[in-house]
């Protein structure tokens, strides 16, 4: 069989999904140069290119698994977030495009000596794409699971950063020593958002393989939120920033905490959809 062959074969096994796979063209060519080590001009020039019974057999493992609503980010192990490269597991939530808008509101705001928070940080890819792209920064990410965490301080030492940045276990604060207290300049968070009711309706990649903890935001989505504005004060330093997506609909109830514990300056930032996605504010004195 010809790498074409074996890419069409892919293709037609992802598009034949219930519902079909959206990014079925894509799926398919990553996957096969995952297996073979090629590139994009692979199928383009090298069509004819044989293949082995190994690369074939690992190729259609891997279409067996995303035709199974398995993400194709967990099968090939990784997903790009701010340019950046970012290994994934079954244990992070997939960095999304539109996580990106957050990451691109806190680099505006972030500047030389600033201390920043990541609550509920997951991969790290935001609090690491911060650090990343800028300079004399430093930051802490918590969560609650362990596998998380793993994964976070992987993903810290592959982009070199790991003396920059801690990854502490612990329910939001909990994770941090008293002594970093009132020390960060900027806080971000992008938490469990997603009424519980909602989640049965979810695609099943969403549902059933990412994890759920990082999913469910409680009976009215708002849990979370209510939990980090509560305990923000002592953490976050007077006149810090506060940055948190959003679902498209809590725009306006998260703008309305946040003001309730003091914040200022808020606004609501809209993704690329042109649906609300990030409410950010001052902490007040």
């Amino acid at each position: 069989m010809t790498y074409r062959e074996l890419y069409e074969s892919g293709l037609a096994a992802l598009r034949s999904m219930t519902p079909p796979d959206e990014d079925a063209a894509l799926d398919a060519r990553l996957f096969l140069e995952a297996v073979c080590g090629t590139d994009q001009q692979t199928l383009l020039c090298h069509g004819e290119r044989p293949v082995s019974a190994e690369e074939r057999g690992a190729y259609e493992g891997m279409i067996a698994r995303r035709a199974a609503h398995e993400p194709a980010a967990y099968i090939l192990g990784k997903q790009y977030f701010m340019g950046l490269r970012f290994h994934v597991t079954e244990a992070v939530l997939i960095p999304e495009q539109d996580t990106e808008i957050l990451a691109e509101e806190a680099l505006r705001e972030l500047h030389d000596g600033m201390r920043v928070l990541d609550l509920c940080t997951g991969s790290g890819c935001i609090l690491l794409s911060l650090l990343h792209y800028s300079n004399d920064t430093s930051g802490v990410g918590t969560d609650l699971s362990p596998g998380a965490l793993a994964v976070a301080e992987e993903n810290a030492r592959a982009l070199g950063l790991s003396d920059r940045c801690s990854f502490l276990e612990g329910d939001l604060y909990d994770a941090l020593p008293a002594e970093r207290s009132g020390r960060f300049h900027l806080a971000v968070s992008n938490p469990p958002y997603i009424a519980s009711s909602v989640i049965p309706t979810l695609m099943e990649e969403v549902r059933c393989a990412e994890p759920r903890m990082a999913l469910d935001g409680g009976a009215d989505g708002l849990d979370f939120y209510r939990r980090i504005l509560a305990g923000i004060r002592g953490r976050l330093a007077t006149g810090g920033l506060l940055l948190m997506e959003i679902g498209y609909d809590q725009g306006e109830a998260v703008s309305s905490l946040m003001r309730e514990q003091g914040f200022r300056e808020l606004r609501v930032v809209k993704d690329y959809g042109g649906r609300d996605r990030v409410v950010r504010g001052e902490l007040g004195g």
